[in-house]
């Protein structure tokens, strides 16, 4: 391998110590088998069908919350980092640095807006990297001629663009963001150098009527007004049209150029390429995955290029060295097992203060993801990874370093990628082991001339009778293609790293509001039980192929949450049932057992608050999200349960939810109408009707707690302490009523639009509670 020419590490993976947390692990898993163990004891003894009941309920619940606890220390244990060292890449030639396909996917041009779109492309157009060796293809789901314009004009807005970032060493090359900032520093020059004054005067001018153009752009008048650029786009529908791809900007022509100076180098722009692949309403196009495998093969026939970078379209490249600190990882290791892909943790910029809608997952990408890494590697994220190709094709990790020992056979690759013969040979160079013998281009001529041979490996039926969506490319059977890829590629025995320079490599948007977060957490916890459901279940991956065990259990830690969702729901209607009912379902606060349910709430909260804490973030960003899993439990989880679970019995189907894409206020897109962004918002949709009837239920609960303790005084309890509700049942309400907090909120909030809840939910909420409460009150 190259990597050997070096003396130095370009990667060193650091073990991160960790004794004190494994302590605290410990202590919250004790506590958890003791109160397991003072269930299974009052159990033996208590008398009473409906105080043993909710006993044994309890008992099943808190036995899931171990199991949770255990799958979650099993990923904590280990946690690593990997230093990247790109300055040492400076060592070799250009030639020995492999080309990267840049993808980057967009779904509906309403939802996820193309200036948002143009800023992710704009900023990986301009990474540190020679442009030579990268080419970026966006895959339009949309079919929309207003993206296919805005990359033309962001097309022409690079050529302004890339060579500005690179002569002045800009380090944050998302426009919106650059022209943001406010100091020289950030700005790449100096504050009295008039020249740099007038060339940002210039680009920023051009970024605005870039922005304006784009946002001033309509479908109907570029279709039918338009060049001939949009000729293809007439007649044609979102789900009906053919394949429409257009070469928007071609380097191949400079990749090999002699001439070439090494300032005209610095300055070249990456190729673009725009794809909407072919739907038919009789064929099924398998949502993101679909298209990430149609920009494979396009790229496949097109480029070549050994490595892939997929980003969503609102995740730009926030470090202009992301490339290069790639590449320290997938060329510093002594074979390429250890580096199947390389995934950026999902952070995110411009965030609300303390994460009111619980969506950015910094604690989970600090504590769990590091730990993940110490095993065998890595989630795969859905964007921000770089993949190896012949990871993507299925190529076992046996053959990186000696090649595939029997080569397969003409038949066998046909068989596999389909009908087409350049991708065939494009497959064979890749598979063949060498990424540097594989060249930039398939062919010397220009890309345009490839575009036939594109338009046949993103024809609908292409895949039909081959491996593509099961043993090559991104897999189908699931929403959250991204871990069930990942699942595959470590199943095959690779390894993969994790990729966290500073400044982060890439930033994304967090959707805000009720609805947007909601749908976003449904998606994910449908598509992870679809995967715990089918042939692709972690555990028969380690039983039956090359998934470590405890990679296999790390999977679980988000593979189970929506099977989270009927426990918790469960675990939640305990304490306003016992109040209602007058039982009890737990010890009485003069009973010795109190003390275990009482620490182990103490402790576990103190924990949580603990790794905020640790992980540099607020008291209050710890409540948000606290309350936040409550919330979405209810909520996201149940639904996403409830919908595998019928489309397992052949019900319904799942349906792909695309989640809006916010538009910063640079690019235009903040209208101010929301007066607290930071308020959760509601709409009719059924996911807010669980919550709402929860949050009703908890006030019923608490009034008829606070009114028994008053006005009738404590129940008297039968030997055991078993029947009657006690302080215990009532705290538990009184914190059910703080975590739904934003629905008390909604409730009161009448004609207030988004922030109160509607009567259509309202009303849904009211007929549950009341049901539940004559079940309660029944004798």
């Amino acid at each position: 391998m190259a990597s050997a020419k070096t003396k130095l590490q370009l990667q060193e993976r650091v073990p991160l110590p960790r004794t004190a947390w494994k302590l605290a692990d410990l202590a919250v898993l004790f506590l958890l088998l003791a109160l397991l163990a003072h269930r299974v004891s009052s159990l033996m003894v208590a008398s009473g069908g409906g105080a043993a009941w909710c006993w044994l309920a309890a008992l099943i619940c808190e036995a899931w919350f171990t199991v949770v606890w255990l799958i979650n220390m099993n990923a904590k244990w280990n946690p690593v980092r990997f230093d990247t060292h790109p300055e040492r890449l400076a060592q070799r030639s250009t030639d020995e640095l492999p080309a990267v396909d840049m993808f980057v996917t967009t779904a509906d041009p309403r939802l996820e807006p193309p200036v948002v779109m143009v800023t992710t492309v704009l900023s990986l157009l301009a990474l540190d990297y020679p442009a030579g060796k990268l080419s970026c293809y966006v895959s339009d789901d949309g079919c929309s001629a207003v993206t296919c314009y805005a990359l033309r004009e962001a097309a022409e807005f690079a050529k302004l663009w890339v060579p500005f970032c690179k002569k002045h060493s800009v380090k944050v090359r998302a426009p919106f963001v650059y022209f943001s900032s406010g100091g020289a520093a950030e700005r790449g020059g100096a504050a009295d150098d008039a020249k740099f004054l007038r060339a940002w005067t210039l680009v920023k001018n051009a970024y605005e009527e870039l922005v304006r153009r784009i946002e001033n752009a309509e479908e109907d008048s570029l279709v039918r007004h338009g060049d001939g650029l949009f000729a293809e786009f007439v007649g044609a529908e979102r789900r009906n049209h053919p394949t429409i791809m257009k070469v928007l900007w071609d380097n191949s022509s400079k990749i090999n150029s002699k001439s070439e100076s090494n300032q005209e180098a610095d300055d070249a722009i990456p190729s673009l390429i725009y794809v909407s692949r072919e739907k038919r309403p009789t064929q099924h196009h398998h949502f993101k995955a679909g298209a990430m495998n149609v920009l494979t093969r396009v790229s496949a026939v097109v480029t070549n290029a050994p490595i892939m970078l997929n980003v969503d379209c609102d995740m730009f490249a926030n470090n202009p060295q992301v490339a290069l600190h790639a590449m320290c990882l997938l060329l510093g290791f002594d074979d390429e097992l250890h580096s199947g892909f390389v995934q950026a943790p999902q952070k995110f910029y411009g965030g609300l203060k303390d994460d009111p809608f619980g969506n950015q997952n910094q604690v989970m990408f600090e504590k769990v993801v590091h730990g993940v890494a110490g095993l065998q590697g890595i989630f795969y994220c859905g964007t921000g990874c770089f993949h190896r190709r012949k990871v993507i094709y299925g190529v076992p990790p046996d053959s990186s370093t000696t090649g595939i020992k029997d080569s397969p056979s003409y038949k066998e690759l046909q068989n596999r990628f389909g009908r087409s013969n350049e991708l065939i040979e494009s497959a064979r160079t890749t598979i063949s082991g060498d990424m540097f013998k594989a060249s930039t281009v398939v062919v010397a001529d220009d890309l345009t001339s490839r575009i036939e041979a594109a338009k046949q490996v993103s024809a609908c039926n292409y895949e039909t009778d081959t491996s593509w969506g099961q043993e090559v490319g991104w897999v189908y059977g699931s929403m959250t293609e991204d871990i069930l890829t990942g699942q595959r590629i470590h199943a095959a025995g690779w390894r993969s790293t994790i990729l966290n320079p500073d400044p982060p490599a890439f930033l994304g948007g967090a959707p805000t509001g009720g609805p947007a977060s909601l749908t976003q957490y449904k998606r994910w916890a449908t598509g992870w039980l679809e995967i715990l459901l089918s042939r692709h279940n972690p555990f028969l991956l380690a039983a039956f192929k090359r998934l470590d065990f405890r990679q296999c259990v790390a999977y679980l830690v988000i593979d189970v949450w929506p099977v989270r969702a009927p426990f918790e729901l469960c675990y939640a209607l305990l304490p306003p049932y016992c109040l209602i009912a007058n039982r009890s379902f737990l010890p009485k606060a003069s009973e010795p057992g109190f003390v275990i349910p009482l620490a182990l709430f103490l402790a576990y909260n103190m924990y949580n608050l603990g790794e905020y804490m640790d992980c540099r973030l607020s008291t209050r960003a710890w409540w948000n999200n606290h309350r936040m899993q409550r919330i979405v439990s209810s909520s996201a989880w149940l639904l996403a349960f409830l919908t595998v679970v019928l489309k397992t019995l052949g019900l319904s189907e799942t349906v792909f939810e695309v989640t809006r894409k916010e538009q910063s206020s640079s690019d235009g897109g903040d209208t101010g109408a929301d007066a607290d962004p930071g308020r959760f918002t509601f709409d009719s949709s059924p996911v807010f009707v669980p919550p709402t009837a929860l949050a009703m239920l908890s006030v019923v609960a608490v009034v008829v707690g606070a009114w028994r303790a008053v006005a009738a005084g404590a129940a008297e309890g039968v030997p055991g302490g078993v029947v009657g509700p006690g302080v215990g049942e009532l705290v538990c309400c009184g914190w059910l009523v703080l975590c739904f907090w934003p629905f008390m909120r909604g409730l009161v909030a009448v004609g207030r639009g988004s922030y109160g809840i509607p009567r259509s939910v309202r009303l849904k909420a009211a007929l549950l509670v009341a049901a539940f409460v004559h079940l309660c009150t029944r004798k």
